[in-house]
């Protein structure tokens, strides 16, 4: 029998062996699968002049359809607050009357401050105005839509959020956190095809990337979702060959609701017909229930045990209330779910911990993998407590480089090393994933690679330099740290005989070229179960 492919005269960096530093020369194809590590007799052989071959990449952690929306929306990542408002007159003055000015991935860190509502009335004269902040923990709308929410002269009071005012009052425009969800009866739900447009825009990118599976991390409710029939778009986009990578879809918990199970099935909480984490294939399936229990560090909305450093006095705020987060945590644990936790503020990290060291106490399962997004702001003891759950920290490596100059000035120079930390977690025996939150920041895999190993940020300072890991184990993180991430290691993370041929062909090699020149290497082609699917 031969094989389908053969790629050789490359440099292939398996990932496996107990260093993880194996390097063959060839890998051949069968179908989905690779089948050997060595030059076979192929139907079509391809000589890669040397290139450097490595697992797909997988971003542990992104938001497909919120990505694919903004492609559509004004680029709001400017230098400047004129530049910003400058971007939206030109939107304005081009948009069919009527139509919403909606941009996306703003950061008050670089222009010096949130846009204000009079200014976009200004910018954009009768519009809809809506700008979303590039952590998506808040955004600013202008004067007719305050108007249109009622709040336009005085606030409302929102559990886990807040409408802010000025020194009068009066709002300013900028919705934190849970506040953004008064905008959901105007906006929400987007129809399944504008998703489906949205998966497909993304995913080429991804793909162009060496991208070739993501976790979603969050559909169906809460801010996050976009549709209550989310998943309906995911099913949608494969059934017409228009879902470019391998999908796992988080839950948002805010659509799990009480089980009429029998008492005996300990399913308390969950979706109708006991659907539940692992439900699909390959190509698409149900991941664990995403749980928010803060907000964002940039914000300055994650909840913190001690005063940020430039803001004295204020240490932000949990989503909801602590009692009612573990429990819903709890429930979902015994129910049957992996648990992935948007914890961000070490006080946040401490709620959720103790939550899972409940579950696991009152309802034992084995190697359950229970994850907490982002583990921003961890304390050495949380480190060494997140390996002895057995919990999953889910950092952002990126997040050091396009907005770690905004971490530095909320945390100060004696806590940066705490701050998305991947060193630590290593030595403490944890598996931590490559991911990138995208759209917060840019999402390509080898500049979030760069940035865990440089630990530099966009404007040259340190940022926790004793963080940093080497360009192997960055690769790792984003390959095999990823898959068992999802519990999917068996079948991905590594070139092995028996796994999906899931491939990036790179310009060079991230775990021998010299650090800074990490994030100039170059995707030349992705494979993705053993097609050939981008090519430069």
């Amino acid at each position: 029998m031969k094989a389908d492919l053969l790629l050789t005269n490359a440099r292939v960096r398996t990932l496996e062996g107990p260093a993880h530093d194996d390097v063959v020369s060839a890998v051949a194809i069968w179908r989905d699968r690779v089948v050997a590590l060595e030059e076979v007799a192929a139907h079509r052989t391809v000589d890669l002049g040397g290139a450097v071959v490595t697992p797909g990449f997988h971003d542990a952690h992104n938001h497909m359809a919120w990505y694919g929306l903004s492609l559509a929306e004004v680029d709001l990542r400017v230098p400047t607050l004129d530049a910003l408002y400058d971007a939206i007159a030109r939107r304005a003055a081009e948009a069919p009357e009527g139509e919403w000015i909606v941009g996306a991935g703003y950061d008050e860190n670089k222009i010096g401050a949130h846009p204000d509502r009079d200014a976009l009335d200004r910018a954009a004269p009768g519009r809809n105005v809506w700008l979303k902040h590039t952590s998506g923990h808040m955004c600013v709308v202008n004067g007719p839509l305050l108007a249109e929410l009622g709040i336009a002269e005085a606030p409302v009071d929102v559990p886990g959020g807040l409408v802010v005012t000025d020194a009068s009052g009066r709002p300013t425009g900028l919705l934190q956190e849970q506040a953004q969800q008064l905008l959901n009866r105007l906006v929400l739900p987007y129809p399944v095809d504008t998703l489906v447009d949205a998966i497909e825009r993304a995913g080429a990118v991804y793909l162009s990337q060496g991208l070739t599976s993501v976790t979603e991390a969050g559909v169906g409710g809460g801010w996050i979702g976009k549709s209550p029939v989310e998943v309906a778009a995911y099913q949608r986009a494969r059934d017409l060959g228009r879902l470019p990578v391998r999908v796992e879809l988080m839950v948002a918990a805010d659509v799990l609701h009480e089980l009429p199970a029998h008492e005996s099935d300990d399913l308390t909480l969950g979706l109708d017909l006991g659907i539940r984490t692992g439900l699909g294939d390959d190509r698409l399936r149900i991941g664990p229930v995403k749980i928010f229990s803060d907000g964002s560090l940039i914000g300055h909305t994650c909840a913190m045990t001690e005063d940020f450093a430039d803001t004295p006095g204020e240490r932000g705020f949990l989503q909801g209330d602590a009692a009612a987060l573990r429990s819903r945590i709890v429930e979902a644990h015994r129910s049957g779910w992996r648990v992935a936790a948007h914890a961000i503020g070490d006080a946040a990290i401490d709620l959720v911990l103790d939550a899972v060291e409940e579950a696991q106490r009152r309802w034992p399962r084995p190697d359950v993998r229970h994850r907490v997004e982002h583990f921003g702001v961890s304390r050495p003891d949380q480190v060494a407590r997140a390996a002895a759950l057995g919990v999953v920290p889910v950092p952002q490596g990126r997040f050091v480089g396009e907005i770690g100059d905004g971490m530095l000035r909320a945390l100060g120079p004696e806590r940066a090393g705490w701050a998305y930390r991947y060193r630590s977690l290593l030595d403490a025996g944890l598996t931590p994933p490559g991911s990138s939150d995208r759209p917060v920041v840019d999402g390509a895999p080898l500049r979030g690679m760069h940035d865990m190993v440089n630990r530099l940020t966009d404007g040259g300072l340190p940022c926790g330099p004793e963080e940093a890991i080497g360009g192997l184990e960055a690769l790792t993180a984003y390959t095999l740290g990823s898959a068992y991430a999802s519990h999917a290691e068996r079948d991905r993370g590594t070139i092995a005989v028996g796994k999906y041929a899931d491939l990036a062909v790179l310009s060079d090699d991230p775990a021998t070229v010299d650090p800074a020149g990490i994030r100039d290497i170059e995707v030349l082609s992705t494979v993705l179960a053993g097609e050939v699917v981008w090519e430069r």
